[in-house]
């Protein structure tokens, strides 16, 4: 049976936590978020719509890259917003159960993997660096610092994840870092940044830890290349 106004959309999975989320927080579909507890966990969910994201009008909505658009702002909004209270476990967006039940059958079902992902990643924040060879003549200095800088920034992460490079972008890494040591993390970015002149360094966060929900793949845990 449907849940009463809607369905039920899950941003995240959390521990149970005493902050109170902002007064003013709007969710996916301008619905503001509430928490729904189950044994250990915290399911932070809204209500939406049935007639956007039942399985067929959400099949449809999946090809419009405006709607999709608009639905990730407001989801990473509440992501965002549970990082400064808490350490979430983000699930991926439109994730939308019939109702309450359908929630806290999938959250028992996964109980144990919610569990042991939120020790691990507990007071832990997720920063995103990326190196740019810009202008493309910069192609071997921007790949050895990227491989040095990625060395060293391991050095201060608990754990890194590299994504796809290229000539152009030799460095495209997230870095688990605790928040305690955030600070120090930036300062080592922000110091490559001043040695680095005609070299672009990127550095974004802090986010609630999405690539770091799952164990690393082989390829993941490899470095930058050395360069050619």
């Amino acid at each position: 049976m449907t849940a009463r106004g809607g369905l039920r959309y899950v941003y995240a999975v959390c521990r149970p936590f005493a902050a109170a989320l902002q007064a003013q927080l709007t969710g996916v579909a301008g619905a503001p978020p509430g928490l729904l507890r189950h044994h250990g966990l915290v399911a932070v969910v809204s209500t939406v719509p049935e007639g956007d994201f039942a399985d067929e009008p959400l099949r449809d909505h999946l090809e419009d890259r405006e709607w999709l658009a608009a639905t990730a702002r407001a989801h990473q909004g509440v992501i965002d917003a549970l990082t400064t209270v808490t350490t979430p476990l983000p699930l991926r967006p439109a994730m939308v159960f019939p109702d309450n039940s359908g929630v806290r059958t999938m959250m028992e079902a996964r109980e144990a993997y919610f569990l042991q992902t939120l020790d691990r990643l507990e007071g832990r924040v997720e920063w995103g660096v990326q190196v740019h060879a810009d202008p493309p003549g910069q192609r071997r200095a921007a790949e050895e610092l990227a491989r040095a800088l990625h060395e060293r920034l391991s050095g201060r992460a608990e754990d890194s994840r590299l994504f796809g490079t290229s000539a152009q972008k030799p460095l495209d890494a997230a870095y688990l870092v605790p928040r305690a040591d955030s600070e120090e993390f930036v300062e080592l970015v922000d110091r490559t940044k001043e040695t680095a002149p005609g070299i672009r360094v990127e550095l974004t966060g802090p986010w609630a830890a999405y690539s770091f929900t799952e164990p690393a793949t082989a390829t993941e845990s490899t470095g930058p290349t050395a360069p050619g």
